[in-house]
């Protein structure tokens, strides 16, 4: 059963600089990698064997040089695209004056997978197929991995030996013989053609599992997973991708979930704000987790606390601290380097591999993992001694640790401040340890927390409040505003309702604001972060914005920006990171977790909200 999309109308394909914009991009994956198909045809990023590999195709990153995987009809002159319902398969449909093509795209799962479970399932082969809609087409299959590679015949394919040894080898299989990098096939109406590549495993015999077969596991496992989202609220539709879309990011196999499956997609066109969002951020997962477990998943909650705790245990004994991200195994990610061989995304130089973000001191990190803790505690009802020997360091380092300067949840890349929210989630981590240990009678210093707790909430009201400005700001001891003050209500620290963050919601509004309900993180002349040039709005500061109106009771105001918020999403319901207050355009690594994090937790507390206000 296919999905409407949501915006029906066939478009033009349109490029600028030899780039479509982000917008015109779906995503597939396995729980291991992802990839990027454009609505052209072409894939136009892929890591392999995991998120975090060097890519096999990163055209979005060198149109030129940074190789594709593109099928579509010669003489294209316009598409759509969108997913197949409560699943990960993408269909693109293009157009000519001759016929019409559709493109169904999946990466497969083995029969009968359980997307739960903390293991692999995907069959590390991905399925391209083409069935002809009407007419007759001249279909064009290009395989260009980047670096280039050699195509020798094998069975019934070819082997594809990449020039990159970083590469791995792949097996390439069509229901018509391919010609190695560039085929042309004639089809008419009612053609199919299947075309399958496998890597990392053994070769194709001469008659393998029909694809068809293969494309219908995928489809029964994501629904399967689907069919678990629990939801009562606004933008039911979006809502359910924005869950599978977080399942998209997910590790399956360690539980770690990555910020996006991208790097180097620019807040900024030729600026020089390009990352690489391909780790798991302590920060970005715990929130993904804390999303997917309010609509009844908490499952990966499990997975990543087992993960985090896992690798932060050997940090903590190494550092005296956990890390602000990881790689995909626990472990440091590589040191941030420049690939000068891209030109990035329409020119945007520079491309990144690794992250120097590793480095930094976040004081925030504490108060994710404890209340990730305590969520799960909450489902799953015990805390052994060794979880609670764990937990009690990092709450007493958050203890330590609140009064120090460091980068923040914005990472800035000059000296460390005392930025407010990372206090705030320090009394994150001190709250949720004290709830967990009340409520089973754990060992640990309970006054000394609970003193510690309120002292932070005593000086985000007074150190942080500037009567001048008659809001927070984002340093104990004043500065400028943050839109991160934002999350303060959400996390529990200041309610929503007091008179000082009444106060500082209207001031981020006035003085943050980027038109239509957008808001920029921070004013940079005002708030300087080492780095040169300008940014987007950043979406998840506008969905915390809805979450503040929801709890001041200024439910149609939050109800308004939430629908234009979701609206904002492309035809196949994703996100980036920001947007383009002057144009509307996609900026940042895209699809963004925190995007889709803000669309989920936002229409959950709007629907909760709406409830009691309709109780009797």
């Amino acid at each position: 059963m296919a999905s409407e999309p949501i915006n029906r109308g066939w478009k033009p394909l349109v490029y600028t600089d030899g780039y479509l914009p982000l917008e015109d991009y779906g995503l597939i994956g396995d729980g291991t990698s992802a990839a990027l198909v454009g609505r052209d045809g072409g894939m136009s990023w892929l890591c392999l064997p995991r998120f975090d590999s060097p890519p096999l195709f990163c055209g979005i990153l060198d149109a030129r040089r940074g190789g594709t995987f593109r099928i579509a009809p010669e003489g294209l002159t316009e598409s759509r695209h969108y997913y197949e319902t409560d699943t990960a398969v993408l269909v693109t449909e293009m157009r000519t004056t001759a016929g019409t093509v559709r493109l169904t795209d999946a990466m497969l799962f083995r029969s009968g997978a359980d997307l739960r479970e903390d293991v692999s399932a995907g069959r590390q082969e991905l399925l391209r197929h083409v069935h002809v809609l009407g007419g007759r087409v001249r279909l064009r299959i290009t395989i260009e991995p980047r670096g280039g590679a050699t195509f020798d015949p094998r069975g019934d394919g070819l082997r594809v030996r990449c020039v990159d040894e970083d590469q791995p080898d792949l097996q390439l299989w069509a229901g018509a013989p391919l010609k190695g990098s560039d085929t042309i096939v004639d089809l008419k109406s009612g053609d199919r053609l299947p075309i399958l590549i496998r890597w990392g495993g053994e070769q194709f015999h001469h008659h393998p599992l029909a694809p068809s077969e293969r494309l219908t596991a995928t489809r029964k496992a994501w629904r399967r997973w689907a069919a678990l989202v629990r939801y009562d609220g606004p933008q039911t539709d979006m809502v359910r991708r924005s869950a599978i879309t977080l399942k998209l990011l997910d590790h399956f196999e360690s539980g770690a979930i990555v910020a996006a499956p991208t790097s180097s997609l620019p807040e900024a066109l030729g600026g020089e704000r390009n990352w690489d969002y391909r780790y798991a951020w302590i920060r970005d997962a715990a929130l993904s987790v804390y999303a997917l477990q309010r609509v009844g998943l908490p499952r990966e909650a499990s997975g990543f606390l087992g993960w985090v705790l896992d690798a932060v245990e050997g940090e903590v004994e190494r550092e005296g601290r956990p890390r602000v991200l990881y790689n995909l195994d626990g472990r440091r990610p590589p040191k941030e380097a420049v690939d000068s061989h891209l030109e990035g995304y329409r020119r945007s130089a520079p491309v990144r591999w690794g992250n120097g973000a590793s480095e930094q001191r976040q004081h925030d990190v504490f108060g994710e993992i404890v209340d990730c803790a305590y969520q799960w505690t909450r489902h799953h009802g015990e805390v052994t001694e060794t979880l609670w020997q764990k937990l009690r360091r990092l709450i007493d380092a958050a203890g330590a640790e609140w009064r120090e300067p460091d980068q923040g949840i914005w990472e800035v890349r000059t000296s460390g401040r005392r930025f407010t929210y990372s206090a705030a989630l320090c009394q994150v981590a001190l709250d949720r340890g004290i709830r967990i240990a009340e409520r089973f009678g754990l060992p640990c210093d309970l006054p000394r927390w609970k003193t510690e707790a309120d002292t932070i909430v005593q000086a985000i009201l007074n150190d942080a409040w500037d009567p001048r400005l008659n809001s927070f700001t984002e340093h104990l001891g004043g500065g400028a505003l943050d839109a991160s003050l934002l999350a303060l209500p959400i996390r529990r620290v200041i309610p929503a309702d007091h008179p000082r963050m009444m106060a500082t919601t209207e001031a981020i509004v006035r003085r943050l604001g980027a038109g239509n309900g957008l808001l920029y993180r921070y004013r940079l002349e005002e708030s300087p972060d080492g780095l040169k040039g300008h940014e987007g709005a950043f979406l998840l500061c506008s969905f915390w914005l809805v979450d503040n109106w929801a709890k001041q009771g200024r439910l149609d105001e939050a109800s308004g920006l939430y629908e234009s918020l979701c609206a904002r999403a492309n035809s196949v319901g994703l996100l980036p990171e920001q947007i383009d207050p002057s144009s509307g355009a996609f900026l940042g690594n895209y699809p963004q977790a925190f995007s889709h994090i803000g669309v989920i937790a936002s229409g959950v507390g709007l629907g909760r909200a709406y409830r009691e206000r309709s109780a009797p």
